[in-house]
């Protein structure tokens, strides 16, 4: 009786709470219950700790100065007001002497986190067609499971103690540099580790226990040869699924870590450098990653800066990037990069140390550096501490699926050299998308957040947000199209550029899209490549053709596609523009793709007018940014 009454009560919950989402949706009570989306402990006390201000952190590769009397005074004369250790290692002496506050680099080693070889790719080119390969670097196998958590435990422990017995300086701990459940972003299909029955168990709780698929072993050959097929056709799911499974399993191993670092240094975060662009490969789904950490330096590679800066808890979370300098010429965008990142919520720069010094003289553009290092470390730094971005009430949807589906869709010019796909970042149809979407409404003067798959699954879009962009999100969930429906009843402006779910959450063709209804559009599953753009690939672009482009217009030329006031039209049988009221809100379908944006402004052309038929949308729903730049 009492189990029966708690079920009751549990139906009702999630009744109540879901706007009228049935309590047997599996896929929310999958992302409302699995432990990759229960964050690690995210407390702004923790997170902030002793990170005060900004931190400049030289990572000492070509350090000649020295860590001795001249290394210090030159840190002190610059504005660099931080350092790094390694494997829990000092120098302590010299960071203590110099009050240098530093993180700590490989504090669960190398070679586990960060494979061995992982740098080169003919290393792994062997298991890109294996399906049941089992993670490995080049000094073997280095699955995920027990023995290496025990393993990583105690060396985590291990460096953690012995950077608290030499310092109280250490403003965070960084597990490994470049992580992956993979090599960097490579395409590897393989397991994690041989618990199968794990992966079906997942399974069940992914689809619920009665619609779950026994597991399969596939890699993106299977994918590729369903490319010439119908939409309704198409199912990607036996790759997608273990995909997702290898990213839960990945977020999960790294928050055990942390809570393990936690145990060691209560008051200190940790998390990794080197974070990759979002991606199907590698375990960057960012609505998991971000959960399990409480320190990242991430590449801007793929929008990561922003997403992580939109997941960022209340924004105390440290978030810092990389600083590669190159020449004396480029002096000024050091600068502006300190400026741009530090106005975007970073707490700091990690610097890659080459090109500084002739022997122990530093080099004339540090010279040029140094006002900026000391204005923002000791100025405006402290200011910054625990703010808070303010959005203008835009989101940008976050849809790791979609992510994963576009991958596919990309590979199809390809054929057999998927393979050899390594620079996602640049040629992918959802990272252009994507990064289009940011230079609109930023050229525009426009704030956004990226907002979570997650997020939306549970409790629907917030209030805080008039407007809604779904940047390629080809693969949404029944729910997902639930939640955005009755947003817009609420009075919210939902805007989709093209596709928009026309796959599920596992990648799987629909016969009719998600939000048809919605937007007022229709799909049957019978449309084709043929149906979408230039006619023969399912995307804008032929980023075989295109791999080495070195300009936007390079890529861009590579199919020819009707264009609609300078953009690409999606699909020929569908209006553009389509706008469609609902409730108190509107749907908007453009039809068209922003991509072509980069291109004009990487031109100089990208004025205005050309930002008009994407950004008029977000005008017309009562967004208005807070300062206008009159003069371009």
């Amino acid at each position: 009786m009492r189990r029966l009454l708690a079920l009751a009560i549990y139906a009702t919950i999630l009744v109540g709470s879901s706007g009228g989402v049935t309590a047997d949706d599996a896929y929310l009570t999958y992302v409302r219950t699995a432990p990759e989306f229960r964050p690690v402990r995210q407390n702004r006390r923790r997170l902030i700790g002793r990170w005060d201000t900004w931190l400049y952190m030289p990572w000492r590769y070509r350090w000649t100065i020295g860590t001795g009397e001249a290394g210090g005074r030159f840190c002190r004369d610059y504005g660099i007001n931080g350092g790094f250790t390694d494997h829990g290692e000092g120098p302590f002496e010299w960071l203590n002497r110099w009050n240098l506050r530093f993180y700590n680099d490989h504090t669960a080693s190398k070679g586990y986190l960060y494979l061995r070889g992982a740098n080169r790719h003919r290393n792994f080119q062997r298991y890109q067609r294996d399906a049941r390969a089992i993670r490995s670097g080049t000094n073997g196998p280095q699955p995920i499971d027990e023995a290496m958590l025990r393993r990583l435990q105690g060396i985590v422990t291990r460096y953690v103690n012995n950077v608290r017995q030499h310092s109280s300086l250490c403003v965070a701990y960084a597990l490994d540099d470049e992580i992956s459940w993979g090599a960097f972003v490579i395409p590897l299909p393989w397991r994690l580790n041989d618990d199968d029955q794990a992966y079906a168990a997942w399974l069940k709780r992914y689809y619920g226990p009665k619609a779950a698929p026994k597991p399969q072993f596939v890699t993106p050959d299977f994918v590729r040869r369903q490319l010439d097929r119908p939409l309704g056709q198409l199912d990607f799911s036996p790759l997608l699924d273990r995909i997702t499974y290898n990213d839960s399993v990945w977020a999960n191993f790294i928050g055990k870590l942390v809570e393990t670092a936690n145990r060691a240094a209560p008051d200190t975060p940790c998390g990794f450098v080197g974070g990759q662009a979002p991606n199907l490969w590698g375990g960057y789904d960012y609505a998991k990653l971000m959960k399990k950490i409480q320190y990242l330096e991430a590449y801007d590679l793929g929008s990561a800066q922003e997403i992580a800066r939109s997941f960022n808890p209340a924004g105390a979370m440290p978030i810092v990037m990389s600083h590669f300098h190159k020449g004396d010429s480029t002096a000024a965008k050091d600068i502006w990069q300190a400026w741009f990142y530090f106005a975007h919520g970073n707490r700091g720069i990690i610097g890659w140390v080459d090109g500084w010094f002739d022997g122990p003289k530093p080099r004339p553009w540090l010279g040029r550096f140094r006002p900026t290092l000391k204005e923002l470390g000791g100025v405006q730094g402290p200011k910054m501490v625990g703010a808070r971005w303010i959005h203008d009430g835009v989101a940008l949807y976050y849809s790791h699926p979609s992510i994963q589906v576009s991958w596919c869709l990309d590979i199809q010019p390809h054929g057999a050299t998927w393979v050899n796909r390594l620079s996602d970042a640049r040629l992918g149809t959802s990272h252009n998308v994507r990064k289009a979407w940011e230079y609109l409404l930023a050229d525009c003067g426009i704030q956004y957040n990226f907002l979570a798959y997650d997020q939306v699954v549970k409790g629907g879009v917030p209030d805080e947000y008039r407007v809604l962009i779904l940047p390629a999100c080809y693969a949404l969930s029944d729910i997902e199209a639930r939640r955005m429906a009755e947003f817009c009843r609420r009075g919210g402006t939902l805007i989709a550029d093209f596709a928009a779910g026309l796959f599920d959450q596992h990648g799987r063709g629909r016969r009719k899209g998600a939000l048809d209804d919605l937007f007022g559009v229709a799909h049957d599953g019978t449309e084709t490549q043929a149906d979408f753009f230039g006619e023969r690939l399912w995307v804008e672009t032929d980023q075989d053709k295109g791999y080495y482009y070195r300009r936007y217009r390079d890529l861009f030329a590579t199919i020819s596609c009707r264009l609609h006031q300078g953009y690409a039209v999606a699909e020929r049988k569908l209006p553009v523009q389509h706008v469609r009221r609902v409730g108190r809100g509107k749907a908007v379908y453009l039809n068209l793709s922003p991509q072509r944006y980069l291109q004009y402004r990487e031109e100089g052309t990208a004025d205005v007018t050309l930002r008009q038929v994407f950004v008029q949308p977000v005008l017309d729903a009562g967004v208005r940014p807070p300062v206008r730049v009159l003069d371009e």
